[in-house]
């Protein structure tokens, strides 16, 4: 199966969005996706969630829309009915991992031990989330992964900003990384789309910015 690294492979951040209301939706991925971020997450923490997910798979062609925060196997095919072209949990149990596994789109379930990334990669899974980041050990944690597992890839998610991200993403084991810098919350309250579009832009630049020393 494809992997969610092989959807947009030159994209740095996936952009993590809580949505309260599914008229923001649009603009809001939208902005993003101008701004050189398409692959959006839209957690499932709120009520308004499946529908921005759904009208964002149906009016934003330019956007790939996935799911986070996705708990449950009921969880996965709602999203999935939705529109969910990925899906992402922050952990993963057998029954939520077999559910992923057969909802026939990329996934990434979350990990935050060694021991999980040898379980994860003895059943196949390469792409993983890193969660949460930051707490559970950070860029010296995942560079101490890469010797031993170097199978597994990594999107690490969980308190990194725009000043740590650069340090991510100049591991080999990470592909890309998760955060929320981009969608600063007075700019969302005010609907301020073009400053979110903005700030996508200058993540987008990340990858480019660490090639370049």
């Amino acid at each position: 199966m494809t992997s969610v690294f092989d959807l947009a492979p030159e994209v740095p951040v996936v952009p993590v969005v809580v949505i309260e209301d599914a008229a923001d939706a649009v603009p809001l991925a939208r902005a993003l996706a101008a701004g050189g971020l398409p692959l959006i997450e839209i957690t499932l923490r709120t009520p308004a969630a499946l529908d921005a997910v759904r009208a964002v798979a149906a009016e934003v062609p330019e956007a790939v829309v996935g799911a986070g925060t996705v708990v449950t196997a009921e969880a996965v095919a709602a999203a999935v009915g939705a529109g969910a072209r990925f899906l992402v949990s922050p952990g993963w149990t057998e029954r939520l991992l077999g559910a992923l596994g057969d909802s026939g789109v990329p996934f990434l379930p979350g990990v935050s031990t060694a021991s999980e990334v040898v379980a994860l990669l003895e059943r196949g899974v390469e792409a993983m989330k890193f969660f949460p980041a930051e707490a559970a050990g950070g860029v010296p944690y995942l560079k101490s992964l890469a010797g031993p597992l170097p199978g597994a890839r990594f999107c690490p998610t969980g308190g990194i900003s725009a000043g740590s991200a650069p340090a991510y993403l100049s591991l080999p084991n990470v592909s890309c990384v998760g955060g929320t810098w981009m969608l600063p919350p007075d700019a969302l309250a005010a609907r301020d789309w073009p400053r979110v579009e903005a700030l996508a832009r200058e993540a987008a630049g990340l990858r480019s910015a660490v090639a370049a020393g």
